[in-house]
């Protein structure tokens, strides 16, 4: 069973950045598609981008601000954020072969 562990939320002031890490446990992890999402709490969450292999994909409303990548040696994707907007506030967390982490507050305000 895959273990996913997400880390690098906090506080940013909108127009600022943050990079997001998401660790797991399998060693398949390089044939994995891995996937972010966030979270509103009582809203229902919102896919942000996914990773397989060399295709990288994303939602329009993180398009040209948010990049993935992925260090498969190291079992780990990156979500890097970048011109962050109060909107983006959420937990986020990544998502693989069924399982999800526990997820990282991100906070965009001034």
């Amino acid at each position: 069973q895959m273990q996913l562990v997400e880390s690098g939320g906090g506080l940013v002031q909108p127009g600022g950045s943050l990079i997001l890490s998401c660790v797991g446990s399998e060693n398949t992890f390089k044939t994995l598609s891995m996937a972010w999402y966030r979270q509103i709490p009582g809203n229902e969450r919102e896919w942000v981008a996914t990773s397989q292999g060399t295709v990288s994909l994303f939602a329009d409303s993180v398009k040209g601000r948010f990049t993935i990548s992925r260090d498969d040696a190291k079992n780990t994707v990156f979500l890097q954020m970048n011109n962050l907007k109060p909107e983006d506030t959420a937990v986020y967390f990544c998502i693989s072969s069924g399982e999800r982490g526990q997820g990282t507050q991100v906070t965009v305000s001034r």
